[in-house]
């Protein structure tokens, strides 16, 4: 019999008590001064502290793009959390004696603390729950809110190492800005992992456990920062828990589907509700009648030339996502983040785009079959399918399934466009193609054949 694992507060509260060891360890130290000793070790200290700051910039990284991939707000408060303690971080590592300046600097000093008190900032705004236009606003402006980050950081590390004024002073045992920093910090995360245990306990996720338990640590380590003496246990207790903290959300990470790592992280309005966007499919006729004459290397290196040349001619101008790929056949949204008013122009244009791109190849290969192209426009539910074994977010409904069968209709070497995205292209050139006749519908879906758009120039450009 499969052995039961415990209920979710169980578990969380075997957690919480794990959490806690550190804390304990702290009150430990700090109560008895004997056990605290000194350890002033100089390549000790910049090893940790960078390979810290060094984890927390790859987690940055992966969520701000996995923030942008989804348009999702809440991933980008944290990957402004982990970016924001990443460069304080490093400027903190090089506040070890003998790396930039030969003697303890107050403003690299107050790197760290500075860093991940900013971090809890991002922490409590990644715990709204942002509606879907306010939070494509938010992800909008996210490129902005990075460069405003960094400016600062490179601005704090240059106005450190010149010694301007207030940080021109010596630092000292007990800073007072450290304590405030602390306190504000510690109160935050607090709320955050507050906020991410409601989170978890609606979906017990191993990556919302992670995050939740990294807060917990962040805030025990700025406990640590305002309490503990340079080159004490307890000081370099608060530098593992700040690594313990970024490496436990990267483990996180790593032990969920890779093609969505941090799918549980997504606000609603990412996993579910209804979209209008428009749906491009193309597949090659007469792909498998060359797939039975042709060796499977052959039939590869066919597909790798005709979507190399493709995929960039479809998503570089006209910002199309690719869906998938499977064989011959790529399906392509526009808007399924909700950011793209003018969809129906873009698979318009990315359509021809790729016809053009795939002629181009043809011509040099007349033997290989062509593409056709469908285009379909309407409302669809955008999901997360799957589960640990394999994940994937993509669009489900009626139209997807016609703009299928849309692209049955086209000509080889053309762009079929249903009669709902042909509504929404004023001043297009298109050409009928008839009605086509769907299984479970009352009416046929008139089909028309894409020759030209109009001369305005294309929005995505």
């Amino acid at each position: 019999m499969a052995e039961r694992r415990p209920p979710a507060p169980a578990r969380l509260v075997s957690g919480v008590l794990a959490l806690l060891l550190p804390m304990l360890g702290l009150v430990l130290l700090l109560t008895r001064p004997e056990l605290d000793v000194s350890w002033e070790h100089h390549p000790a200290h910049f090893w940790v502290v960078f390979a810290t700051a060094a984890v927390a910039a790859g987690l940055a990284y992966v969520t701000g793009d996995a923030a942008i991939r989804r348009g999702d707000a809440r991933v980008l408060q944290v990957s402004l959390t982990f970016l924001a303690s990443a460069g304080f971080l490093a400027l903190h590592a090089l506040a070890t004696p003998g790396m930039l300046l030969g003697t303890a600097n107050l403003g690299f000093q107050l790197a760290t603390p500075v860093g991940i008190a900013v971090g809890a900032v991002f922490v409590v705004l990644s715990c709204r729950d942002v509606p879907g236009e306010r939070a494509q606003v938010e992800v909008r402006r996210g490129r902005a809110m990075r460069v405003a980050l960094l400016v600062a950081m490179a601005v704090w590390g240059a106005w450190s190492l010149v010694g301007l004024p207030p940080l021109d002073r010596p630092p000292t045992a007990d800073d007072l800005a450290t304590d405030l920093l602390a306190l504000v910090a510690i109160v935050l995360y607090l709320l955050g992992a507050a906020r991410y245990v409601q989170l978890w306990l609606r979906r017990p996720a191993v990556v919302l456990l992670a995050m939740l338990s990294a807060f917990v640590l962040l805030a025990e380590a700025m406990v640590a920062i305002a309490l503990a003496d340079n080159w004490h246990l307890a000081w370099w207790e608060w530098h593992l828990l700040l690594l313990a903290a970024f490496v436990l959300v990267a483990l996180g990470a790593r032990a969920s589907w890779h093609e969505e790592r941090f799918a549980d992280l997504y606000l609603p309005a990412t996993t579910s509700g209804t979209r209008v966007i428009s749906v491009l499919f193309a597949d090659l006729q007469g792909f498998t009648t060359y797939s039975e004459g042709h060796e499977p290397e052959e039939v590869t290196a066919m597909l790798n030339a005709y979507f190399a040349a493709t995929v960039p001619a479809v998503v570089d101008p006209h910002g199309g996502d690719v869906d998938r790929i499977v064989g011959d056949a790529l399906m392509v949204t526009f808007n399924k983040r909700g950011d793209q008013r003018d969809h129906p122009r873009r698979a318009a244009a990315a359509g021809l785009a790729l016809q053009a791109a795939a002629a181009r190849v043809h011509a040099e290969h007349p033997d290989w079959p062509r593409f056709r192209v469908g285009i379909n426009t309407g409302p669809v539910a955008v999901s997360l399918l799957g589960t640990a074994g394999g994940r994937t977010h993509t669009v489900i409904g009626d139209v997807v399934n016609t703009a299928s069968r849309i692209e049955g209709r086209a000509p080889v070497g053309g762009v079929a466009v249903g009669s709902a995205t042909k509504a929404l292209l004023p001043g297009a050139t298109t050409v009928p193609l008839g009605d086509l006749e769907l299984k479970g519908k009352s009416g046929a879906v008139p089909v028309h054949l894409l020759v030209a758009l109009d001369e305005r120039p294309d929005p995505a450009r």
